[in-house]
Formats: structure tokens, sequence, C-alpha cells
């Protein structure tokens, strides 16, 4: 890629995403207005209904960003988060024509030669980029994953939108302040244009299972020689979809399911990493000898490396619910930065821990929640913990929380689907056996340093 970078937030691209978006966006904020100055609810289905639809036809970080805000508790009120969970990742693809100038664009004109072969119809479309299947020069299966023209531009204008939403969800809701969440999810959505960043993140983890001992997960491995910053290509990990396996014997659904509890707790617990995105095309089931045997984690896009101390903090709320030792809860959500806790928020605060942490404190066999659908998974709680929250409010959410609940609400849907009966508390004891913050500060140091980070 040249040094003069083309596309780098162009203001012209940003200004026809932004009109294009604010018709949109502005539409449905106006009907929000109008509704709640008419008397009406401010969250109905109606304008939830509206918002989806207005979302749902753009290609690009604002139909991620809804996708995201659906998972994470309170981000916005229920009816929007319920409309926006069915949004559809999949985006129409780029035209061969136009995946030729990207692929000249970031490998020059001879891009071709430098491969065995590679398809031009794309293996799958999502929010910010396409995968290509291809070859190299001898004969690996390669997957390249390939950024859209002007998403730089396009994340801007639609985080620009975004920060409108949350501005109207404040003040028709104030329970919750976004304020921190909007910027964590700026943060992060930026970070996942950068396709080099992506490479390093691909290479942590791929460190992490194997210095962790964890066989059944794996992570592609990356071809510098043939990536950029908006082009990443990495081995082909061949695997089936997971939910092929809904209906596979216990041993099998159970199998899979350890293996994804490893993947997000066991890099967390030791690293103080986690995977952000636990979104059902991230991840396949591999097989070895005709048995399926363990999960290829795809997509590294979305990576929060938290602070060791924060890390800690979980790690002491989860033993002080365990031993009912309330200055300790007290502690670990002081260690977050929650601030001004009386006695009534920290109950509150507990409902919502009980609900996140309820699987990993009972030392038994069990699924993750008993009859509940995995879409659902968690809406019930946080709709108890909003109402709560009313009368004791405005509560400003520590940003860590945005992606540490999602992996939680996430991989909780994964368990629903899989049906899978494990003991959650002895897995969590054995990732966090011998803890401490200054391990973890040590190794995140390391393991950091070892991939340019």
């Amino acid at each position: 890629m040249s040094e003069h970078d083309e596309e780098a937030n162009r203001l012209s691209a940003r200004a026809r995403r932004y009109a294009r978006v604010g018709v949109n966006v502005g539409g449905v904020a106006a009907r929000m207005a109008g509704s709640r100055l008419m008397g009406g609810g401010g969250s109905s289905s109606s304008n939830a209904v509206a918002l989806a639809k207005a979302l749902g036809g753009l290609k690009g970080p604002l139909m991620k960003v809804g996708q995201l805000l659906s998972t994470i508790p309170d981000a916005l009120p229920p009816d929007y988060a319920a409309e926006l969970s069915k949004l559809q990742s999949q985006a129409p693809p780029m035209g061969w024509a136009f995946v030729k100038r990207r692929m000249m664009a970031e490998l020059g004109p001879d891009w071709a030669s430098r491969f065995g072969s590679f398809e031009h119809e794309p293996a799958a479309a999502a929010s910010l980029g396409q995968v290509h299947r291809a070859t190299a020069k001898d004969g690996t299966a390669l997957a390249c994953k390939l950024q859209y023209a002007d998403m730089q531009s396009a994340v801007e204008a639609d985080l620009a939108q975004l920060q409108v939403l949350f501005a109207l969800h404040r003040r028709f809701d104030p329970a919750i302040d976004t304020r921190e969440i909007y910027q964590e999810i700026g943060e992060r959505v930026r970070e996942e244009l950068d396709y080099r960043r992506e490479a390093k993140h691909t290479a942590l983890y791929r460190n992490a299972f194997a210095s962790l001992g964890i066989s059944d997960v794996r992570a592609p491995l990356v071809w510098p020689e043939l990536s950029t910053g908006r082009l990443l290509t990495m081995d082909w990990l061949t695997g089936e979809r997971i939910l092929a396996f809904k209906e596979a014997e216990l041993p099998v659904r159970n199998r899979l399911a350890g293996a994804m509890f490893a993947a997000w707790w066991q890099p967390y617990a030791h690293i103080g990493i986690i995977h952000g995105d636990p979104h059902l095309g991230n991840y396949t089931v591999f097989s070895e000898g005709g048995e399926p045997s363990g999960i290829n984690l795809l997509d590294y896009g979305c990576i929060r490396i938290f602070p060791p101390a924060f890390v800690g903090g979980v790690v002491e709320l989860y033993r002080g619910l365990l031993q009912d030792e309330t200055e300790r809860v007290v502690h670990a959500y002081e260690t977050w930065g929650f601030r001004k806790l009386s006695k009534d928020l920290i109950e509150t605060l507990n409902l919502w821990a009980r609900f996140i942490f309820g699987p990993l404190l009972d030392d038994r066999v069990r699924t993750i929640a008993d009859g509940v659908a995995p879409s659902e998974y968690g809406r019930r709680e946080a709709y108890a913990v909003h109402q709560a929250l009313k009368q004791k409010g405005p509560v400003t959410v520590p940003r860590e929380f945005v992606f540490m609940d999602r992996a939680a609400i996430g991989l909780g849907g994964v368990f629903l689907h899989l049906r899978a009966e494990l003991n959650f508390h002895r897995l969590f004891e054995a990732a966090i056996e011998d803890f401490s913050v200054q391990t973890v500060a040590a190794r995140q140091q390391a393991a950091l340093a070892e991939v340019g980070l």
C-alpha cells in the first residue's frame, strides 16, 4: 500500500455516508422525540422497528454496531435491542471487478501472481469486508479478508450518528449513562479497521493457546507478505458451522462447549485478553479421525486487552459472591471504577453479578440456563436491573464492561444452542488457579511485546 493513503477518513466519503445514514437515523430520532413530546413512550416497538429498518439496509459499521448493541444489556431500551438483534451481518458482496481493484491497491498490479489461485466469488461477506478463498504458491489453502472501500470514513460518520441515538437514550431514560459505552464501542470498531493490528491479535491468541496447552482451539497463521492494513491473509481453517452439532451426542456437544469456555476464559484469566465478538459466524468445528474435536476461532478484529487490576476485580467479585463476603464484593466494584456505592446500589449491581456468575458459583453439572431461548439469555435479568437502577441511578458503567458482558452473554447463547451440561464452576476454578494480578501483568506484558502490541 502506498504511503499516501487515499482512503484515510476522506471528507467527501464521510459526508456522503453521513448524509445517507443521517436521513435514516434522523428520521427515527425525530419519531422518538415526537412520541415523547406527545406523551408516548420513547422506546415504543414501532420506533424500534423503524430503527432496525433504517440500519438494516446499510452495509458497514453501523449495522455491526447495531448487532453489538443488541448484546449489551441496557445500552439501548429493550424494544430496540430485540429489533437490532435481528440484523444480519451478511452484506451484498463486492463484485469481481471491484475486488481486483481492491487487491491491486493493496498488493500492486502483479498481485494475482503472488497466489496459486484466488476465487472470484467470496466465501463470506460481512459488514466491514469479505473473505475469499485462495491458495499460496505452495498449495496451502488461504483465507483472504478484504476490506470494503472507504470503511474508515463510514465508521466516523456512523459513530457520529450513534452518538445522536445515545444522547436521546440518556435524555429519555437516564438510569444508565451510555457515554463510556459509546467511547468503548468507538475504540473497538476503529481497531477492527486495522488489519495489521488484527494480525497481531491473531498471533497473540495462537501463542496464548500454545502456552496454555489448549489444543482443542485453533487460531489461523497469518501470512504477513500477503497482508496489509486492509487485506489479511491467513491459513484457511477447515470446519463446519457449530449449529450443525446441535443434535450431536451430549459428549460431543460438551466437548465443543468446553473448548469454547477455554477459548474465552483461559486467555482472560492468564493474560487479561478477551475475544469480544462471540458471534456464531466467528468459529467453526474441526474434526480429527471423523470425530468433532474442537473449535477454529476465526476472527480477531475485536479483542479487548484489560488492565490486570480489572481482571483481578473479576476474580475478587467471584470469590466475594462465592463466600458471601460483602466487603470483597464492594472492593471489586470499586476496583472497576464504580463510585458512590450505596447499599441499594450494591444490591442492584449484585442482581446482574449473580446472573453472570451464577453458573460459575454452582458446583455441579448443569446447563447455563434451563428453558431459556439463546436469543433471550440475559434479557430478563437486564430488565430487572434496569428497573432497579431507575430508582437508584444514574449509574456510569465502566467501559470495560461492554465486552465482558458481551462475551458472557454471547457464550451463554452458544452453550444454550449446544444444550451443554458442564460443571462451569470447576472449569472456572481451573482457569483462576494460582491467580495473581502481578502474574497476569507480567504475562500480559511479555505476550504483547512478543507480537508487537
